[in-house]
């Protein structure tokens, strides 16, 4: 009688431990798709940010220092403040910044008023007048403004109102940017909020204010620093219009910098350049987040 033997239990030969995974290569192909986009980000960095930066430290150098020139230095040696002081003793400075803030009340005002109650009456369904208004505002935006230049002067020479703050005004005091913004955000609305809103009882004003309104906070903030910046910025159209010096809107002014009694000092132009660009930092770092948020409601689509 065979008797059976078991198999020899045979051993398996090691599995060789795998070795340990390295991010390294995944890394690697993230900056390279990752290395062109920051390298034209700083790029564009350099060219919006560089200009402000070489006219801050040429308004702080002294009067030894050269700006321009083989022996111009980046950064100022010995800092100084004195292109700020001769500044405001050069030119009214206190009047003409006083007469651009009165120029950005009246376009603030009036593109916050009239392009949010065009914009809403653009964004209601059923208006017939609806199509050809949009044709004209859209019109209007083809024809740049040196187009018009001649003939808006004319006519605001025929109403008396050269040489004052409401002939400056007047030309831009709606922009049809703006009514397609606030059309846009109104737009946005859901309908079942209006329909709430109706079963409530609310009127047609009490739904603008308290229904359409807060719901366009941040497209109303995109029009007001619009609207802000451009009647800061202004150059040509007050230079046409403006007269006296006691009206001149601080642009105007600063470019009179150049033909002073005291010579033309390039010191002291950058530096009220810089005073110019002070407010609109100002105000843009205070509003940005509605800003970055009204971009996104208020988009023209």
């Amino acid at each position: 009688m065979s008797t059976l033997t078991a198999p020899r239990p045979t051993t398996a030969a090691p599995v060789p431990a795998r070795p340990p995974h390295s991010p390294w290569p995944r890394r690697r192909a993230r900056l390279r798709s990752l290395g062109p986009r920051y390298l034209a980000l700083l790029l564009l960095l350099a060219l919006t940010v560089g200009p402000l930066l070489w006219q801050l430290s040429a308004s702080l150098k002294g009067r030894s220092e050269p700006v321009y020139g083989p022996d111009a230095t980046l950064l100022p040696r010995h800092p100084s403040f004195q292109a700020y002081l001769t500044i405001f003793d050069q030119v009214p400075m206190a009047l003409y910044i006083r007469n651009s803030l009165i120029m950005c009340a009246l376009g603030m005002v009036s593109q916050l008023v009239f392009p949010t109650l065009a914009g809403f009456m653009l964004s209601r369904k059923g208006w017939r007048g609806t199509t050809v208004f949009n044709l004209l505002l859209v019109a209007s935006m083809m024809f740049p403004f040196e187009a018009v230049m001649v003939s808006l002067f004319l006519m605001t020479q025929s109403m008396g109102l050269v040489d004052s703050f409401v002939g400056v005004w007047l030309p831009g005091a709606i922009s049809a940017v703006n009514v397609f913004i606030m059309r846009a955000a109104f737009s946005a609305v859901p309908d079942e909020v209006e329909d709430a809103a109706l079963l409530d009882g609310a009127t047609e004003w009490q739904r603008f204010s308290r229904v359409y309104l807060p719901a366009a906070k941040g497209a109303l903030t995109v029009v007001a620093i619009n609207s802000f910046i451009s009647a800061w910025d202004d150059f040509l159209w007050p230079f046409i219009v403006l007269r006296s010096e006691n009206h001149f809107t601080l642009s105007l002014g600063l470019s009179r910098l150049a033909q002073s009694s005291l010579g033309y000092d390039p010191r002291v132009v950058m530096a009220g350049s810089m005073i110019a660009i002070v407010p609109i930092i100002v105000l843009f770092v205070l509003a940005q987040r509605w800003f970055y948020r009204g971009v996104s409601e208020g988009a023209v689509k």
